[in-house]
């Protein structure tokens, strides 16, 4: 009987998809890990709260000095000042003090005993990206201790997925056209971050009911404006100039015409950071280059060319966000 020679292409093939197999299961962890780093793994499931967490990586981002550095400007600090800021606006006061101790006479800079008095906070910084479109998180958001805000994101009728609660909202005179009294809650913390001198022109003469500034504005920002000045703060101008120093290598002192800024997200961000135990975020980034369509907020349709002169570099900051993610500065519930 005549014995047929064997195949040894079996194992050759065997090898092959043990090989694939590996590679696959590899290539599956890889991005696992990947996910881990860029995505919140569980948008729903509630994640433990180590206080004093979020000081060590503000250590290694701005260095301890700035823990000690208070949130909102008050108005004792502006009576006799024995070390006058070393910046003009929006990364300090310089030029500005006189108009501000008007501000700072009607306005209040307290954090509310609610927040002070948490062992451990947890945040979470609401971005205006349209990825918070269909997300869902609304319930999954109105869980954090504080709720940070941008701008004049809204709320009503996009509760589903960005929720109810705003603990605060950061915003500027030309962002300010939003109703208080429809997207915010009653105890919301309305901060106004100060890019220059006409933006406390603007806040004394909504909140003193005196003659309305109209001029020294890229847009013109509400006339008309109803809201409690006991929910105003005034932001302390160290945060944008370490956002644009600490995460974004800018100079702080630059020429008026080409001056570059942090976004009010990234301000968020970092003042969060300071704030908080631990911070998350959601609706950060924007669409790729080749995705020029696409709108880059939720709510409205405006393209990324809408930021081709705003003075931000939405790719350094986009560096600046991802180096906070791979250090676990922050954890992101939308993908980024």
């Amino acid at each position: 009987m005549t014995t047929l020679p064997r195949n040894p292409g079996w194992k050759l093939l065997a090898m092959l998809a043990l090989f694939l197999a590996v590679m696959v299961w590899y290539s599956i962890s890889r991005e696992d890990r990947y996910i881990e780093l860029f995505y919140f793994p569980a948008p729903g499931k509630r994640e433990p709260c180590l206080q004093g967490e979020a000081e060590k990586m503000v250590s290694k981002l701005f260095g301890n000095y700035s823990r000690e550095q208070p949130f909102f400007l008050q108005l004792k600090d502006y009576f006799w000042v024995k070390t006058p800021s070393l910046y003009e606006l929006p990364y300090g006061t310089k030029g500005s003090e006189d108009l501000l101790l008007r501000v700072l006479a009607i306005t209040s800079y307290s954090i509310p005993e609610s927040i002070q008095s948490l062992k451990c906070r947890r945040c979470v910084v609401v971005g205006n990206g349209h990825r918070l479109r269909n997300s869902s998180l609304g319930e999954a958001i109105n869980k954090y201790d504080v709720v940070i805000r941008l701008n004049s994101a809204p709320v009503a009728g996009y509760e589903q997925d960005v929720g109810s609660k705003t603990t605060m909202r950061l915003f500027y005179p030309e962002s300010a056209h939003f109703n208080p009294k429809v997207e915010d809650n009653p105890d919301t913390l309305l901060v106004l971050v100060a890019f220059k001198a006409m933006d406390f022109h603007w806040i004394e003469s909504i909140l003193s009911d005196k003659k309305r500034v109209r001029k020294g504005f890229w847009k013109q920002p509400p006339l008309i404006w109803d809201v409690n000045p006991k929910q105003i703060r005034i932001l302390n101008p160290f945060y944008m100039e370490i956002a644009a120093d600490k995460l974004l290598s800018l100079p702080i002192q630059q020429p008026h015409k080409i001056k570059q800024k942090p976004t009010t997200g990234l301000l968020a961000i970092t003042l969060a950071l300071h704030l908080c135990d631990l911070v998350h975020i959601a609706g950060f980034g924007y669409p790729d280059a080749h995705q020029k369509k696409q709108s880059i907020h939720y709510y409205e349709y405006i393209t990324l060319k809408s930021m081709m002169w705003s003075g931000h570099n939405v790719s350094q900051e986009a560096l600046a966000i991802k180096r906070m993610l791979e250090i676990g500065a922050v954890k992101n519930l939308t993908y980024f």
